[in-house]
C-alpha cells in the first residue's frame, strides 16, 4: 500500500507531488462513499481525534468533524473560547491533557504561525494543521486543486490567478505551494499594499489588474480581505477596493472565455464577488465544500495509517 512521507500534516511546503496524487486518488474513493445512501465507512473505528481551534471557524471545523464522522472516529471538541487556556493554561499543557485521554490525533487551528510545527515536535499524535495564523492552510489547497482537477481534468499547466488579500491569507500560501508543485502557473493579484514583497520567489508572477488577470486565467480563486487581521488600513476604502478588484457578471461575460470562478470562503458577497457570480454556472464554490469533506477524510485515513 502507498503511504505518504509524511507523519503529520502541517503544510502544503513538506509534502511530495505522490503525496498529493495518493491524497486525490484516495479522496476520489471517499467521494463516492459520501454519495451513497450509507455514507460512512468503518475505517477509523479505533482512532480518537480531537478537534482543537483557537480561532473561529465554520466551514473547516464542520467539514473535519464530518469527515471524522464518516470514517467512524470518536471525536472530542474543544473551543478554546471556554477553556483553561483562558486562565493561562499553555499549549503543550492543553494539548498534553487532551492526549493523556488517549487521543491519536488532533486536529488544530491556531492564531500563531508554525503552531502546528512547534506541537508536533513535543507531542505524539499526528497533527493537521487546519490554518496557522496568515501561514498555511494545507487542507483548503488541496481541496482547491482537487476541485481544479474534478472541473478541468488536470491541475498541471492550467493558468490560475489567487486575486485579493495575499499578505495575510494562509489560504494564498498553500493554493501557491500546492499549485506549482502540481505544474500548474500562478499568478497573484490585488492593490500592491495586500501583495507580499518577494513573492515572486515563490515562482509566481504579479499582476495588479484585474482585467488582464482574468483574461490569462483558467482560474480565478478571489479572497476575501481579512480585516480581522489588519491593523492599519491597506486602501482608501471597501468601495474602491469592490470598483478595482471585485469580480461582477458584467466584467465576467466581457472576456473572451469562460473561466472557473472559486472562493475559498466565507464570500463577502458585494466585495471581492458579487451574488449573481457566486451563484453562476462558473462558480464551484459549493463543488470545493463538498470535496472538502472527501479530501479531509483522505487526509485522516492516510495520516491514521502510519499511526503506530
Amino acid at each position: 500500500m502507498s503511504e505518504l512521507s509524511v507523519n503529520h500534516l502541517l503544510g502544503i511546503k513538506y509534502l511530495n507531488k505522490k503525496d498529493i496524487s495518493l491524497i486525490f486518488e484516495t479522496a476520489d474513493h471517499f467521494k463516492e462513499v459520501i454519495n451513497r445512501s450509507i455514507k460512512k465507512v468503518p475505517t477509523l473505528r479505533d482512532i480518537t481525534i480531537a478537534n482543537i481551534f483557537f480561532e473561529n471557524s465554520t466551514r473547516t471545523k464542520l467539514s473535519f468533524e464530518l469527515a471524522e464522522k464518516r470514517l467512524s472516529a470518536d471525536v472530542v471538541n474543544f473551543s478554546a473560547g471556554q477553556s483553561s487556556v483562558k486562565k493561562g493554561e499553555t499549549l503543550i499543557d492543553t494539548v498534553n491533557n487532551i492526549l493523556s485521554m488517549k487521543v491519536d490525533m488532533v486536529v488544530m487551528r491556531h492564531p500563531n504561525p508554525g503552531a502546528g510545527i512547534f506541537l508536533s515536535k513535543h507531542v505524539k499524535a499526528a497533527i493537521v494543521n487546519a490554518g496557522d495564523g496568515a501561514h498555511e492552510h494545507p487542507t483548503q489547497a488541496l481541496l482547491d486543486s482537487f476541485s481544479i482537477r474534478e472541473k478541468l481534468g488536470d491541475v498541471g499547466g492550467k493558468n490560475v490567478v489567487i486575486v485579493g488579500d495575499i499578505l495575510h491569507s494562509r489560504v494564498a500560501l498553500s493554493n501557491i505551494f500546492a499549485l506549482k508543485l502540481q505544474g500548474a502557473n500562478v499568478k497573484v493579484c490585488g492593490p500592491k499594499t495586500l501583495i507580499p514583497k518577494h513573492i515572486e520567489s515563490l515562482g509566481v508572477t504579479v499582476e495588479t489588474d484585474l482585467r488582464k488577470a482574468l483574461q490569462w486565467c483558467d482560474v480565478a480563486n478571489m479572497l476575501r480581505v481579512q480585516n480581522e487581521r489588519m491593523d492599519i488600513s491597506y486602501f482608501p476604502s471597501t468601495r474602491e477596493y469592490t470598483q478595482q478588484f471585485g469580480v461582477n457578471k458584467q466584467l465576467l461575460n466581457s472576456l473572451d472565455k469562460e473561466i472557473v470562478i472559486m472562493h475559498p470562503g466565507p464570500i463577502n458577497r458585494g466585495v471581492e464577488i458579487t451574488s449573481d457570480v457566486a451563484d453562476s454556472d462558473q462558480s464551484i464554490i459549493l463543488h470545493q465544500v463538498e470535496n472538502g469533506v472527501a479530501v479531509r477524510m483522505a487526509v485522516l485515513y492516510l495520516l491514521a495509517s502510519k499511526i503506530k
